[in-house]
């Protein structure tokens, strides 16, 4: 007789808990409000000899206008610039340019490969 009230118990509770909408708690953080408008400026390179990379970027922002570029070194050994700017009235707008004569060395097999000798 206890086992039957207790599995009753046990529905009636899954039965109820289902019915209550679950309501997540409320974030207690609130983000500072914003003093004016937004101004920044960054840069950043990476030129390493060795390796060959050369790239970086560059941004300055005031309010809702933006500027800046990025570079890189393409494996042809051209240098990829894209200037670009960022208004409301124009969206962004990008002037690629490159910079340096592709060049492509001659296809010269991997000496590493040797087939294995058959001694049949």
């Amino acid at each position: 007789m206890a086992l039957k009230v207790y599995v009753l118990a046990a529905l009636v509770a899954v039965t109820v808990a289902d019915t209550i909408p679950y309501t997540p708690p409320r974030p207690s953080y609130t983000a500072p409000a914003p003093s004016g408008p937004a101004q920044y400026n960054f840069d950043w390179s990476v030129n390493n000899g060795n390796s060959g990379n050369n790239y970086g970027h560059n941004e300055g922002r005031n309010g809702y206008d933006t500027e800046g570029a990025y570079y890189v070194q393409l494996p042809d050994g051209r240098l990829q610039r894209v200037t670009y700017t960022v208004n409301g009235d124009s969206g962004f707008v990008a002037q690629v340019e490159y910079e340096g004569e592709a060049q492509y060395s001659a296809y010269q097999p991997s000496p590493s490969y040797r087939p294995t000798p058959s001694y049949a």
